[in-house]
C-alpha cells in the first residue's frame, strides 16, 4: 500500500499538534487505523480493480466511488467485435443497475454508442438527494437508450465494493483478488 501520495514532508511541515507530529506520521498513522478498522492484512487498493478479467480481451476499469456506498464502473469487451457495459452497485444490499452503453460487432443488433448520455443521466440522479437517486429510476431513464438494462442482487462482494466500502461485505461472499 503507498501511503506516500501527495508532496515529501519535511522536519517543519507541521500539523500544529503539540510534541511535532509531522504530516507523514499523522499519514501512517491513518493508514494503520484503515488497516485494522477493514479487518484485512492487506486493503484493497482501487487500482487493483482495473483488471482483465478475460485473456485479452475483456475486462473492468474506470471505477469511482459515488458516495453514500455506491461506486460505478465499466467492463469492456474486445474481440472481433466490442462493447461497453456499465454497472451502478449499492454495496451494502449488493444491488446492481446493469447496462450495455456501446456495442458493436456483438451480434445481429446495430451498432451504438450512448456511453456519454448514459453517464449524463446518472450523474444527473445523483447530483440530486440519494432517496430520488434510486437505481429503478435509473434503470427507466437509461432504458430509452441503452440496451440490457437490468437490476440484479448479487451475493458475491464486487471489487470496488471491496475497495470503497469493505464494511458493507455483510455476509456476502468476500472478494479476492486473482
Amino acid at each position: 500500500m503507498d501511503i506516500s501520495t501527495g508532496p515529501e514532508t519535511g522536519k517543519d511541515d507541521k500539523m500544529g499538534l503539540e510534541g511535532g507530529t509531522t504530516l507523514q506520521a499523522a499519514r501512517i498513522a491513518a493508514a494503520g487505523l484503515a488497516l485494522l478498522a477493514s479487518g484485512a492484512a492487506q486493503a484493497l487498493s482501487i487500482e487493483d480493480c482495473t483488471r482483465v478479467t478475460h485473456i485479452s480481451h475483456g475486462g473492468e476499469a474506470d471505477h469511482i466511488d459515488l458516495g453514500e456506498g455506491r461506486v460505478i464502473w465499466r467492463d469492456w469487451w474486445s474481440q472481433e467485435g466490442s462493447a461497453t457495459d456499465i454497472t451502478v452497485m449499492d454495496c451494502a444490499p449488493g444491488n446492481a443497475l446493469r447496462f450495455r452503453a456501446a456495442e458493436e460487432n456483438m451480434n445481429a443488433r446495430f451498432p451504438f454508442d450512448r456511453v456519454d448520455d448514459a453517464l449524463k443521466v446518472i450523474a444527473t440522479h445523483e447530483s440530486g438527494a440519494r432517496v430520488f437517486a434510486t437505481l429503478e429510476r435509473m434503470a427507466d431513464d437509461l432504458s430509452s437508450f441503452t440496451r440490457d438494462v437490468r437490476i440484479e442482487t448479487l451475493s458475491d462482494e464486487t471489487c470496488a465494493c471491496a475497495a470503497f466500502y469493505p464494511e458493507t461485505r455483510g455476509d456476502k461472499t468476500e472478494f479476492v483478488p486473482g
